[in-house]
C-alpha cells in the first residue's frame, strides 16, 4: 500500500510542520525565525535561516565519511572519455575553483555566467558559485550571441565562464568566438573570462580578460588556496536560469538556497526512491532545469553518485548508448526526456539492444519535459520490465508537480497521466472566471498559492513582471499556462500548453489529446498536432508524423489510416482531415516540439527561430511540407 495519501494529507493539515520536518535533511548554520513568510506579498522559505549549498553537496559527506565515494562520474562517447571525482575529490576541485572566482572578485551576491557543455567542470563551476555565495546563472552552450548577450544585461555578470567549444555527433561548436560577440553586444562588459580549453577548439584569448582555467586552478593548487564555504541566507538566490519570455525578452527564474535545498533532498526518497551511494542519471544538460535539480545538486544534496553523459541517445553510437551507461554504472533509476525514448523506439522498435547488456540494478525510469505519450510510455515498460514514470513540472517549480512517488510506495500507472499532485502542491483545474471546472473537463492547471518550497520566489529584479506572467490571471493561484483535466482518482492529465488548445467550431480540443491517438499508429514514431486558421471553424487541427526506422510502406497510405483513427477515437467533431510525413520535428535542444513556431508558419505569420531551436533548417522543411499540401502559399 502507498503512503502517499496520508503524506499529502499531513501536508495539508499542517504545510508548514510538514516543511520543517523535512528540513532536518539538511545541515544549517542557523535555524529560522519562520519556515514560511510573506515579504511585499512574496513567498520566503525558511527566512533567517543560514546555510550553504555546496557544504550540503559536498563537505557534510566528506565529513560523514562517504569522501571515497564516487560523487560525480562523467561519460562522454563523443569524446571517448571517462572520469570519475569521488566527493573527496570533488569538494577540492570546487574549494580551488571557488578560490580562483574569488581572485578575479567574484563574492556574495555577485553573477557569474556559465557557457558550458556537458563536462565535470560546469558542475564544479556551479558548486564554486554556491561555496562563496555567488549567483551562476548557466546559458546552454552554443546558445546564440545575441541571446547570450541579453542575459549578460539582465544578470550583469562579474565572471563568465566558458569553454572553448562543445562538441555534437560529427561537429565541433566554437563557443568562444560566440562568448566574444555576445558581449560586444551587451552594454555590461563582465570584469574577466575563465575559459577552459578543449583541445578539440583552443580558443584565442584576449589580454587583460580572458584567463586560462587550467592556468588559474593550478596556480591556486600550488599556492594551497581553497576557498570556505560562505554562510549565506536561506532565501539569498543560488542561480538564475532564464527561461523565453512570450514578449521575447529572457525571464529569470530565481531560485533560493534554502528552500531549493529542502525540497530536492525531500525528493530523491520519496519521490525517485533513491537512496544514498546509488547511481542516479538525470540524461539532460546542465543548461536545463534538470540538469541544475538533477544532474547537479539533488543527487549530490543526498549523497549519491551522480552521471554527467556528453552524448546522444542514438548516434554516440547507437540506439544503446543509454542501456551502456546505465550497465557500465549500475544505475537504478534514469530520468530522461520522452523525446529521448521516441529517437530510440524509432532506431530500435525492437528493443534489441537492451538485451546487450546488464541492467539488474537498473529499477525505474522517469520521464519528463514534455508529454509522454501512452505508446512511448508502454513501448518503454514493455521492452524494459520496470515501472515507467510519468511526472510533470516546469523550470519555474524546479521539481515534480504531479508524480507517482515511488518512496511512498507506488501508486497504479494510468498511463497518459503524471499521475497525483505531489505534497505541497493543491492542484485546481480552474475556467476564464477562476472557477473549478468539474471532473474529466479541460481546463488550465493552477496551483492554489502559496508555492511550495523550491519554486520560483520571483523573476530576478523583476517582481511586476512575475506577477504578471505567474499570478494575475487567476488571483490566489499560480498559473502553470498547461492545459488539461483531473479524472475521478485526482490523477492529473496534462494534455497541452494553454496555448495549444484549439477551438474547432466552438468545442475547445486539445492537440495532445490527438498526438495521443497518432502515437499510437504502429508506423509512427513521433508526432505533433497543430491548430490552423480556418475561416469557417476559427481553427482546423493538422499533423505531422515521424515515422520509424524500417517503415517501406507508402506515407499517403499511413496518412490516411492516421486520419481516420483519430476520427474514429475522438470523433468528427475534431474535423481532423490533415496528416503530413515529414523526416523530423524542430524541437529545442531540450527536446521540446515547436508547436507554436510550426503554427505560426502554417498560418503565414511572422515568425523568429526560437533561441533554443536544435536546428534551424527542419523549420523551411516543415515550410515546404505545408507548402506541398497547399496550406502555406508557394
Amino acid at each position: 500500500m502507498s503512503k502517499y495519501y496520508d503524506v499529502y494529507g499531513a501536508w495539508k493539515s499542517d504545510p508548514e510542520g510538514f516543511w520543517e520536518q523535512a528540513a532536518d535533511g539538511i545541515d544549517w548554520d542557523r535555524r529560522w525565525d519562520s519556515v514560511y513568510s510573506k515579504v511585499d506579498g512574496l513567498d520566503r522559505w525558511f527566512a533567517g535561516a543560514r546555510c550553504n549549498t555546496s557544504y550540503n553537496c559536498l563537505d557534510r559527506h566528506v565529513e560523514q565519511g562517504r569522501g571515497d565515494q564516487p560523487a560525480l562520474i562523467y561519460d562522454s562517447p563523443i569524446t571517448d572519455q571517462a572520469k570519475t571525482l569521488t566527493y573527496s575529490q570533488l569538494r577540492d576541485e570546487v574549494a580551488i575553483f571557488a578560490a580562483v572566482l574569488q581572485d578575479l572578485g567574484a563574492g556574495h551576491g555577485d553573477r557569474v555566467i556559465l557557457y558550458m557543455p556537458m563536462i565535470p567542470e560546469a558542475a564544479i563551476a556551479m558548486l564554486a558559485c554556491a561555496r562563496i555565495g555567488a549567483i551562476h546563472s548557466v546559458v546552454f552552450g552554443g546558445f546564440a550571441a545575441k541571446e547570450l548577450a541579453t542575459r549578460i544585461d539582465d544578470a550583469r555578470p562579474k565572471v563568465m565562464v566558458a569553454a572553448s567549444c562543445g562538441i555534437e555527433p560529427g561537429r565541433v561548436i566554437a563557443y568562444k568566438p560566440l562568448l566574444d560577440e555576445a558581449i560586444g553586444l551587451s552594454s555590461h562588459k563582465p570584469d574577466a573570462c575563465v575559459v577552459l580549453q578543449r583541445p578539440m577548439a583552443e580558443a584565442e584569448m584576449i589580454d587583460g580578460r580572458d584567463h586560462d582555467w587550467s592556468d588559474r586552478v593550478e596556480a591556486a593548487r600550488q599556492s594551497g588556496r581553497r576557498a570556505d564555504c560562505v554562510s549565506v541566507e536561506a532565501t539569498d538566490p543560488l542561480y538564475i536560469l532564464y527561461t523565453s519570455g512570450t514578449t521575447g525578452e529572457p525571464k529569470g527564474v530565481v531560485r533560493d538556497n534554502g528552500g531549493h535545498m529542502v525540497a530536492l533532498k525531500w525528493t530523491m526518497k520519496n519521490i525517485y526512491d533513491v537512496n544514498p551511494g546509488e547511481v542516479y542519471w538525470a540524461a539532460s544538460d546542465v543548461g536545463w532545469v534538470v540538469g541544475h535539480s538533477y544532474i547537479v545538486y539533488a543527487p549530490l544534496l543526498h549523497g549519491c553518485t551522480t552521471i554527467m553523459f556528453e552524448g546522444k541517445p542514438v548516434g554516440t553510437p547507437d540506439a544503446g548508448t543509454f542501456w551502456r551507461v546505465i550497465s557500465e554504472h549500475g544505475v537504478v533509476s534514469l530520468f530522461t526526456a520522452p523525446t529521448a525514448f521516441r529517437a530510440i523506439k524509432k532506431e530500435d522498435p525492437s528493443g534489441s539492444f537492451i538485451g546487450k547488456y546488464d541492467m539488474s540494478k537498473f529499477r525505474t525510469l522517469f520521464l519528463a519535459g514534455e508529454r509522454a505519450d501512452p505508446d512511448t510510455l508502454q513501448w518503454a515498460e514493455d521492452k524494459l520490465g520496470v515501472p515507467v514514470i510519468d511526472h510533470w513540472w516546469q523550470t519555474e517549480t524546479g521539481w515534480s508537480i504531479a508524480a507517482n512517488p515511488m518512496g511512498l510506495g507506488m501508486l497504479p500507472v494510468k498511463h497518459g497521466s503524471p499521475t497525483v499532485a505531489m505534497p505541497g502542491y493543491d492542484v485546481r483545474i480552474l475556467d476564464e472566471n477562476c472557477q473549478e471546472v468539474e471532473r474529466g473537463k479541460i481546463g488550465a492547471i493552477s496551483v492554489k498559492l502559496p508555492l511550495p518550497p523550491g519554486c520560483l520566489p520571483t523573476l530576478w529584479q523583476n517582481d511586476t513582471r512575475f506577477r504578471k506572467s505567474y499570478m494575475d490571471a487567476f488571483p490566489g493561484y499560480y498559473e502553470t499556462a498547461d492545459a488539461g483535466y483531473m479524472d475521478e482518482d485526482g490523477y492529473l492529465y496534462i494534455m497541452a500548453r494553454t496555448d495549444d488548445i484549439i477551438n474547432v467550431a466552438g468545442h475547445r480540443l486539445s492537440t495532445g489529446g490527438m498526438e495521443e491517438v497518432l502515437a499510437s499508429h504502429p508506423d509512427v514514431a513521433e508526432c505533433a498536432v497543430i491548430g490552423i486558421a480556418d475561416s469557417l471553424k476559427g481553427q482546423v487541427p493538422a499533423g505531422f508524423v515521424v515515422l520509424n526506422s524500417g517503415v517501406d510502406r507508402e506515407p499517403a497510405e499511413i496518412e490516411k489510416e492516421c486520419v481516420a483513427l483519430v476520427r474514429q477515437k475522438i470523433g468528427p467533431v475534431a474535423a481532423f482531415k490533415l496528416t503530413m510525413t515529414v523526416a523530423r520535428l524542430p524541437k529545442t535542444r531540450s527536446g521540446k516540439i515547436l508547436r507554436g513556431t510550426m503554427r505560426k508558419i502554417a498560418d503565414g505569420e511572422d515568425y523568429k527561430a526560437p533561441a533554443t531551436i536544435d536546428d534551424p533548417v527542419i523549420l523551411d522543411e516543415i515550410t515546404q511540407t505545408l507548402k506541398d499540401a497547399g496550406i502555406v502559399s508557394p
